[in-house]
């Protein structure tokens, strides 16, 4: 039962990725109402929350929610996270792919990184540049031969 859910919404959010990816601004414009109803959601349920733990005896108008449901805040955290899921940007808009492909990868953060790592990897960077730029030479030099050999 809770695969089929599951297989079910993994479709859904197969099929509305290929709809929006050849509608990348519909995409940028639900994912970005997504985010926004998202951290709405976070935003008025943490206000809510502080009202009703700490600000009980307070009349001040800043701590009030102006007579807002208890509901309002989870229920926008809910469809935020419901659209940004049907999506497929969830996880990408909050922490980024290149966070996730590192940790795939099994890399450190830069932070952990001493001195002499970063160097290194600096240093085979420089290399493999190089090495493009000899590979780009050497198929310059081919496609110049093999053009003066057909003319």
């Amino acid at each position: 039962m809770f695969k089929s859910i599951v297989r079910f919404f993994d479709k859904l959010e197969d099929r509305a990725r290929g709809w929006f990816s050849r509608r990348p601004i519909w995409y940028a414009i639900v994912g970005g109402v997504g985010i926004v109803l998202f951290w709405r959601g976070v935003w008025h349920t943490a206000d809510y929350i502080m009202e009703w733990a700490f600000a009980r005896g307070f009349n001040d108008s800043a701590l009030s929610l102006h007579n807002a449901p208890w509901w309002d805040g989870p229920l926008s955290l809910i469809l935020g996270a419901g659209i940004l899921l049907l999506v497929g940007i969830f996880v990408s808009s909050f922490i980024g792919n290149e966070i996730i492909l590192s940790g795939l990868r099994g890399e450190k953060k830069l932070a952990e990184k001493t001195e002499m790592e970063i160097k290194t990897e600096a240093g085979a960077i420089a290399e493999i540049r190089e090495e493009v730029k000899k590979i780009s030479g050497k198929l310059e030099n081919i496609e110049k031969n093999s053009k003066t050999k057909h003319e």
